[in-house]
Order: structure tokens, then sequence, then C-alpha cells
């Protein structure tokens, strides 16, 4: 327990024979080292997230993030060992706002990534919808740049409806001739049964409609053969195009672009804004924490060592100055004597 406290002071950045000397003061110091120590094991919980992110590497993610924590640390407790409790609250508060300022920002880098991950689901499917988005505005950029496929597709059309044509041309033929030779009275037929003369005139128009429709089958099926291998090379060209596009938008998956989903699902969900505001001043919270703490807690014993001790070097410092002044002004005394002599 002892060396567990011992290291919280030293995460507060207190001195220790100082605080042997106030016991009372021992308790203040080991939750200002606890919030210290927990805010520098957020950041690198924090910086790994993000560095596994950007890096794709556990490995490097450890690293950097065992690094960024460290700074973090550092810079926690240099922000609150170097406060000092002081008689006159003004000056304390004078001291405190540029930590506080340095504490919020600090509070603003290490929340975002682990906001990231808190909101990761919510992320992942916005990330989603932003692929499928900017696949279907690539394929539409790509099909703009390959037109010939359209005016190929409507040649196809074009040819596969005069077959449609002719073949309806047919039907209605076979279908007069079938009137005129089973007697069905209409405004084209003579309602006479058997093989007459009108019968024999339906028959040769069909014949003759059906060797067109025959010769323009095979015709208009070799082009549209032809027309098939065209668009099949231009939309082989068209996906190996895509192809090169598409590893871009699979790999949208950044911190930036986390960020950015991140931003969209605040802007269209308020429950998820204010959930996302709550987080930044948790951060906000705990990192000012060990600064309000020595605001707000009174003068103590360990601040009284603290300030004596600061005393005595000045003292000391100034004795000393004053002594080798005032052993300077002697020597010079001595060799303006020696010089007149």
């Amino acid at each position: 327990m002892e060396k567990i406290t011992r290291f919280l002071w030293f995460c507060s950045g207190a001195n220790f024979n100082l605080l042997q000397k106030s016991p009372t003061e021992s308790n203040k110091y080991v939750g200002i080292g606890g919030t210290v120590f927990f805010t520098a094991v957020l950041a690198t919980l924090s910086a790994g997230y993000a560095l596994f992110t950007i890096f794709q590497s556990i490995y490097a993610a450890i690293g950097f993030s065992l690094i960024w924590g460290l700074m973090i640390f550092n810079l926690d407790r240099f922000i609150v060992s170097s406060m000092r409790k002081r008689a006159n609250v003004w000056s304390e508060w004078k001291m405190a706002i540029p930590r506080l300022i340095m504490a919020v920002i600090l509070a603003l880098v290490i929340s975002k990534p682990l906001e990231l991950k808190i909101f990761e689901r919510e992320i992942n499917r916005k990330l989603d919808e932003q692929k499928i988005q900017m696949m279907a505005e690539s394929k539409e950029a790509l099909s703009s740049s390959f037109k010939e496929i359209g005016v190929l597709e409507a040649r196809k059309d074009s040819l596969s409806r005069a077959i449609q044509t002719a073949i309806s041309y047919r039907d209605q033929l076979q279908q007069e001739y079938d009137f005129e030779r089973f007697g069905v009275k209409t405004d084209g037929s003579s309602g006479i049964v058997g093989l007459g003369t009108n019968a024999k005139k339906k028959e040769q128009q069909l014949d003759e409609a059906q060797l067109e429709l025959r010769e323009m089958k095979a015709d208009n099926q070799n082009r549209i053969d032809l027309l098939d291998q065209e668009i099949l090379a231009i939309n082989t060209q068209k996906e190996a195009e895509f192809q090169k596009v598409k590893p871009q938008i699979d790999g949208f998956d950044g911190i930036a672009a986390r960020i950015d989903a991140l931003s969209h699902l605040t802007s269209e969900s308020k429950a998820i804004w204010r959930a996302n505001i709550m987080i930044i001043l948790l951060f906000i919270a705990i990192e000012t924490a060990p600064i309000f703490v020595k605001l707000i807690s009174l003068r103590g014993p360990y601040d009284q060592f603290l300030e004596l001790a600061e005393r005595n070097v000045e003292v000391y410092t100034s004795e000393r100055t004053i002594k080798l002044e005032y052993e300077s002004d002697l020597r010079l005394i001595d060799m303006k004597k020696t010089r007149t002599i």
C-alpha cells in the first residue's frame, strides 16, 4: 500500500519529504496523482485506437500510444505540480487560467478517438452508406465517360424492334390465312371455308413474310452479336477503370473519414449529439479535476512547507549574491591600493 501511495505522490508531482512532514495532505495528493495517472491511461487507450486505425498494426499502435500516454502524463504532472497555493486567491486563478486552457485542449484531443470507439457501430453504418454513394457516383461518372455504350444499346434495341415488327406482321398474316381457310368472316377474309383463291394469296403472302423474317433474323442477329462484342469490350474497359477506383472507396475508413462520419451523425441525430457532448464534458472534467482540486482546497501544511523551502532557497541565493558582491568589492579595493603603491 505504501508503494502505491508513493507512486501516486509521484504522479501528483509532490515532494515526498515535505508530504511526509504533513501527513494530513497525503490523501489529497493521492487523489490528484490518481487523476493524473488514469488520465494518462485513458490517453494511452485513446491514442492506441486512433493509431491502430491509421497504421493497421497493433505493434505500431502500442508503441506510439505508450509514447503519447507518457507525454500526456508528463504534461498533466507538470500542470499540477507547477501550481502553488498562495494567500491571494486572484493570483491563484491567474496561474490556473492558462493551465485550465491547456487541460481543456488536452481533454478534447484525448476524447476524440474514444468518441469514435464508442460510436463505432453507428460510424461503420454511416461509412457503408457513404461508400455505396461513392460507388454509385463513380459508376455514374464512368457511364458518362463511356457514352458509346448507350449508342450501341440503342442500335441493338432498334434491330430487336425490327425483328419484333416482322414477327408481328408474320403473325398477322398467319391469322388472316387461318381465318380464310376456316371460313371466319372478317373485313379481310371472304368467310368461305377451304383453300380458295383468297386463301392461296394469303398463303403466298405468309410464305414471303416468313422468308423475310428468317433472313432478317439471321442478318440482324449477326449485327446484334457484333454489337454485343463491342459492348462487352467497352464494359470490360469500364470495369477495369472502376476496379482502379474501388480500392480507394473500400479504404475509405481512416481517422479523418470516421471523424467526418461522426460529424454527420451528430448533425442528423440530437441523441447522438447530446451523448457526444456529454463524453467531451466528462473528459474535460477529468482533465481539469486536479487543477480545480488545488484551487478549491484550503492552504495546507504541505503548501506552507513548500513555500518555506522555496523561501529558504531564495534567501540563501540572496545572501550568497550579497556576499559575492561584497567579496568582489574588497578585491577591487585591494587591487586599487596595490596599483597606487
